[in-house]
């Protein structure tokens, strides 16, 4: 089942603060997609899209439908991490097709990036 329930989401501000620590990065001069490790045994999303990059609120909540709809289908796939997406310059530039192209190789990227991590761990 493909939802994006509650607990899916970085809802408090401690929790990005997390991830903002000493994140795992996957960027393009648009955007910016952190991640580190979790505990809940589930990955977890959260958006930072600022007024700085795009003025209008319906500009700023394309861009998260869009982030959440690309998350949702590719949850199964990816690590058990939290991840932070954050808007950059430019963002807004970007028509709905080429975000959602940019996002699928960030996650690959990502889940990429978990696999060698829990290779290099396993060796002795």
């Amino acid at each position: 089942m493909l939802t994006f329930s509650r607990e899916l989401r970085l809802l408090a501000p401690v929790q990005f603060k997390a991830v903002f620590e000493n994140p795992h990065r996957a960027s393009t001069p648009q955007m910016t997609l952190l991640a580190r490790e979790n505990d809940a045994n589930l990955p977890r999303l959260g958006l930072t899209v600022a007024k700085k990059h795009l003025k209008r609120a319906h500009d700023r909540n394309r861009i998260k439908r869009i982030v959440r709809e690309s998350f949702r289908l590719k949850q199964h796939e990816l690590p058990h991490f939290d991840f932070v997406f954050v808007a950059k310059g430019g963002i807004g530039k970007l028509d709905n097709q080429t975000l959602f192209e940019t996002l699928e190789k960030l996650w690959a990227r990502h889940i990429r990036l978990s696999k060698q991590a829990a290779t290099s761990e396993k060796r002795p």
